[in-house]
């Protein structure tokens, strides 16, 4: 059993009502979609619209594969989670709360308020999460082992075990994991329910040592619970959960396959004649405000003031794809994109030169095509669980980039010594890194780019996933 909030694919309605089905987003997505196709699984999901939630009531039982989709050979369950339950839980909680503790992104001398209305969201958070554990409750076999994932599902394994104490159940963080001190922003009460929820699994995983320690530290500090760091397991309520680091990489050759299909060489194509010989800088991400999309771009109009010898020889292509535009926080941040984004090309855009193209539109051919032509690969987050984008860059350049690389993303453990490490912070710091990585010698760049290749493709996800299952014998 598998459970996320999103699943492999998702619903949209044509104008003329019938259901229209497209690939599921994101990076967790990506990581689960090559092993939960072609093997004895079945990934529960929730519907995460109103075609999604069609697709399921027209659905046997949910299951949509069974209902004629092409979901890649994945047994796929759909629930029809109320719209107003899941807003609750999927925005108020889930994203404005949980995602902004484990990124650290509050802005604390105005947020975060909790009142009346945040404990309805969170009883809204429960009901989403009971929706969960009833569905694997119900489908799983005597002593079948259950895979949940993410901060979406928190309180999931807990209130599965409850229903099922057969079961073998394994917890994945894809996030960072707060401290203690910031952690307990959460009310008291809320911040034990989330850590006694994901400790009612017999194996809970992260993606880092280091979220996986600031977990034990929030078990210790929050719960006092008894915790064995040489173990690495943590005892609460006379349970043990052992805590496991699962790093998570890429598919080299599906990515490659990809990539060298014929919508991807006509992107490149375009973005090539756009840009002519100049060198390219790229960066590949969601409107998130972790992302730190507006410090990088400051950063690439900081090196076109103090490296005036660039201007005209370099193009930044920055794709920021949009995401949660429900949330008002998240419209504003899209919009200090585009600003930004203004600045740069009214201060220094030429009649022959554009200095910078900024792309709003999801297109992941674009983005392979992208990869392939990068000088210098940008991946500057606040705070990331992992971060994709760092690996799958390397893997597809074709002549080597420098990757310029937040010390605070999740990918620096396993990529800071061939890469340009920077403060996210330092804008300065960042723009001569740009510097630095566009005069770096092409024989140099080509080979540290080989070892980053090599190190984001060493944990596939199908070596991800078997290892957390694995965790559980």
């Amino acid at each position: 059993m598998v459970a996320s909030n999103r699943g492999p694919v998702s619903f949209s309605l044509s104008d003329d009502g019938a259901l229209e089905m497209r690939r599921g987003g994101g990076g967790l997505v990506s990581g689960l979609a090559g092993v939960a196709s072609g093997q004895d699984v079945l990934w529960v999901c929730a519907s995460l619209g109103e075609a999604d939630r069609t697709a399921a009531r027209r659905a046997p039982d949910g299951r949509i594969d069974l209902a004629g989709h092409d979901t890649g050979g994945a047994a796929v369950r759909m629930l029809d989670i109320p719209a107003a339950t899941f807003h609750r839980a999927y925005n108020a909680v889930a994203n404005s709360t949980l995602w902004f503790v484990h990124h650290l992104l509050y802005d604390t001398p105005r947020s975060p308020h909790f009142d009346a209305r945040a404990r309805r969201d969170w009883q809204s958070y429960e009901a989403y999460n009971a929706a969960f554990a009833d569905a694997l409750a119900r489908d799983a076999a005597q002593g079948a082992k259950a895979a949940i994932q993410d901060y979406h599902l928190s309180l999931a394994p807990r209130m599965l075990r409850d229903r099922r104490p057969d079961l073998r159940i394994v917890h994945f963080s894809h996030t960072p994991w707060a401290p203690p001190e910031y952690f307990r922003l959460l009310p008291d009460d809320i911040g034990a329910q989330v850590l006694h929820g994901i400790l009612g699994a017999n194996h809970a995983g992260f993606l880092t040592e280091r979220w996986a320690s600031a977990f034990l530290d929030c078990c210790e500090v929050v719960l006092g619970a008894r915790v064995d760091r040489a173990a690495r397991t943590v005892t609460c309520e006379g349970h043990t959960t052992r805590v496991g680091v699962h790093g998570l990489g890429v598919d080299g050759t599906a990515l490659r396959e990809r990539a060298a299909q014929q919508d991807v060489a006509e992107r490149a194509r375009a973005l090539r004649e756009q840009v002519g010989d100049r060198q390219l800088i790229v960066r590949v991400d969601r409107t998130e405000l972790s992302k730190n999309i507006v410090r990088g771009l400051a950063a690439y109009r900081e090196m076109l003031t103090n490296h005036p010898e660039w201007r005209g020889r370099v193009v930044h292509l920055a794709f920021a794809y949009p995401s949660r535009y429900d949330l008002p926080e998240y419209r504003e941040y899209t919009a200090a994109v585009q600003r930004m984004a203004k600045q740069i090309t009214e201060e220094f855009a030429t009649a022959t030169w554009e200095p910078l193209i900024l792309q709003v539109n999801d297109d992941y051919p674009r983005s392979l095509a992208a990869y392939g032509l990068a000088d210098v690969l940008l991946v500057n987050p606040i705070r990331d669980g992992m971060n994709l984008v760092a690996k799958e860059g390397p893997v597809l350049s074709e002549r080597g980039c420098a990757l310029v690389l937040s010390r605070e993303a999740g990918a620096a453990a396993e990529l800071a010594e061939d890469a340009l490490v920077v403060n996210p912070y330092d804008v300065s710091q960042t723009a001569e890194a740009l510097h630095q990585g566009l005069l770096m010698p092409r024989d140099q760049r080509a080979e540290r780019c080989a070892r980053l290749a090599f190190a984001a493709t060493a944990l596939p996800p199908q070596r991800w996933f078997a290892d957390q299952l694995a965790a559980l014998d």
